[in-house]
């Protein structure tokens, strides 16, 4: 299970799920890696959604992403590129 607000990149350790090794005995650790997806070929609605979105996002005040550029962000340059 992925918890909600895994940001893209974070690996996960799964002790134990991984190949068994050769050499010595038991069976490695299995690393995944999340990978994050932006959405594209959105309609009007869509992109307004997503400003409504950013508009609530900052109207509070408050830092929703973890990194130094929201995920939103990055979402609206690429749009404002088509």
């Amino acid at each position: 299970k992925i918890p909600a607000e895994t940001q893209g990149n974070k690996v996960f350790r799964l002790r134990g799920k991984g190949v068994k090794s050769v050499h010595r005995r038991g069976i490695g650790d299995l690393l995944c890696q999340i990978v994050v997806e932006t959405p594209v070929k959105l309609d009007k609605k869509q992109k307004e959604l997503l400003h409504q979105f950013q508009q609530a996002l900052t109207e509070d005040n408050r830092d929703h992403a973890p990194q130094s550029s929201s995920w939103f962000s990055k979402a609206k340059q690429f749009f404002e590129g088509l």
